[in-house]
């Protein structure tokens, strides 16, 4: 049974406490930990103990802190812990909001503790682990300074993306109001009560959240949308198309997936992304250069397109006063006026790559990390979850997954090219699991967008998978290896290969 600890551990100017023993210790209860938590459930016994932290007071990741009015970009059937069901009365299409969310993440934690005894220790921030003799030995402390060690069989870093809140961004000018919107919902408020104009600064999902949120609580609120290079989104519409229509319409994600990387060489991403967009995107800023695997309505982008004021394809830099009022500044060196009062909303920065790299297994497979870092997967959900099945069924040093520093990729200038390596990447070691795994952990993975489609698609569609596992093979490996040489990154098989 899933358990909250008030263990006191050591103050600050004591010793460390005894250690805690476990079968599993879990750093992370997001969504890449509580899949790793609900896979090593799938093989540890009923009276195994499994450790799980977080900083943060609750399960629920990035979900606890993020703003209020954000959604699931998918149905909420295919957001959940390996094929815990959700008790949501709604239909199979609903976008969860983020109290419904964190609701799963407590169905989900007691879900899972009625397989083996899970353990909370919410509020404690991981410091250093090292292994000796077999076992792994964790630190971590209170912000009271009090202290946790743990001597556990096994480690999961279940690190993720790391998305923190957002702050605002600094303005010379006093004239207007910046904001972020963790810390100011944009439909309530003294926002919401003021007139003002308000500045979207930031082209991603969170800036369209924002932006359709402002215009559909009023339709005469005056928006504009400073959006960089722009981005596009994967068509909600397209991907999981309503739902009697999902028998006979739509093109499975994993087949589109598959064919993006298939038309990847690691060079060729311009043409992909016309493609890409063209057939299966979505989005209010036509000459959009960034795509980052979101998705969105076809509905939102044109409430987001009717309802905003002016998009500006620029990257702001600053407010200043100049003239008599305040004055935005963009990075091209063109300025604009802004009227004085201008709400300003920083929605950008919120996927932050950064961090040491780690491998994601240890010498001795005792110690797992999921990280951009070392991504082996395209989304840390994924990661979580089969790297756990690898590391309990005793398999995670035999297969060899091809991991790639995806922050190193993002800092060498390789944005562009990032969700059509990921596709590459997630295709070619869904190919190694798929040799090493049995097809029960496939059959129970509630992440995979496929589950949206009716049983017989499915069916064909992993039917063709199988058939293309090891033809593609050899042209996803020569992709990721261009790619790696391209913007000089890290890559390649941890192990074996």
């Amino acid at each position: 049974m899933a358990q909250t600890s008030t263990h006191p551990g050591a103050d600050a100017s004591g010793t460390d406490p005894a250690p805690e023993t476990c079968d599993a210790c879990i750093v992370g209860a997001g969504i890449a930990g509580m899949n790793a938590l609900f896979a090593a459930s799938r093989y540890l016994s009923h009276d195994a103990r499994v450790i799980l932290i977080d900083r943060r007071g609750q399960a629920g990741g990035m979900w606890v802190d993020t703003y209020p009015y954000v959604r699931l970009h998918q149905p909420h059937g295919l957001f959940t812990a390996g094929n815990i069901e959700w008790c949501l009365d709604r239909r199979p299409s609903h976008l969860a909001t983020k109290t419904e969310v964190l609701d799963h993440f407590r169905h989900c934690l007691d879900v899972i503790g009625r397989d083996l005894r899970v353990d909370e220790y919410f509020g404690w921030s991981f410091e250093s682990a090292t292994e000796a003799h077999g076992t792994v030995r964790i630190q971590c402390h209170r912000p009271d300074g009090r202290r946790l060690v743990v001597h556990a069989q096994r480690l999961i870093k279940a690190y993720g993306l790391g998305i923190a809140p957002n702050d605002p961004l600094p303005a010379s000018s006093s004239r207007v109001r910046s904001v972020s919107p963790d810390q100011c919902d944009v439909r309530a408020g003294e926002i919401r009560a003021s007139d003002a104009p308000v500045w979207v600064i930031g082209g991603g999902k969170t800036a369209m959240d924002t932006a359709h949120a402002l215009v559909t609580a009023d339709p005469r609120r005056e928006v504009t949308l400073v959006a960089g290079s722009g981005t596009f989104f994967i068509s909600r519409d397209r991907a999981f198309p309503g739902n009697s229509r999902r028998w006979w319409r739509g093109q499975l994600p994993n087949a589109v997936a598959a064919e993006a990387a298939r038309r990847f060489d690691g060079t060729n991403e311009a043409a992909v992304a016309r493609w890409y967009r063209a057939t299966h995107g979505t989005g209010p800023t036509p000459g959009a250069s960034n795509f980052l695997l979101g998705v969105q309505s076809e509905a939102e982008t044109s409430a987001i397109t009717a309802g905003v004021h002016e998009v500006v394809m620029d990257h702001f830099v600053d407010a200043v006063d100049r003239g008599g009022g305040p004055t935005a500044v963009f990075r091209s060196g063109a300025t604009k006026p802004m009227t004085a009062g201008t709400w300003i909303v920083n929605c950008t920065g919120y996927i932050k790559v950064d961090g040491d790299y780690e491998p994601y297994v240890s010498p001795t497979g005792n110690v797992v990390v999921v990280h951009p870092r070392s991504a082996v997967l395209h989304l840390p959900s994924f990661m979580g979850y089969y790297l756990a099945h690898l590391m309990f069924a005793g398999r995670i040093r035999d297969v060899p997954l091809y991991e790639l520093d995806v922050g190193g990729l993002f800092a060498g200038g390789g944005k562009h090219v990032f969700p059509y390596t990921a596709m590459a990447l997630a295709m070619y070691n869904l190919g190694m699991l798929a040799d090493a795994l049995p097809a029960t952990v496939f059959r129970d993975c509630g992440l995979d967008f496929d589950r949206w489609y009716p049983i017989h698609r499915r069916l064909l569609g992993t039917a063709r998978f199988a058939a293309a596992n090891h033809r593609d093979r050899a042209h996803h490996r020569r992709t990721l290896d261009t790619v790696r040489e391209r913007f000089d990154v890290r890559g390649g098989p941890l192990v074996g290969g």
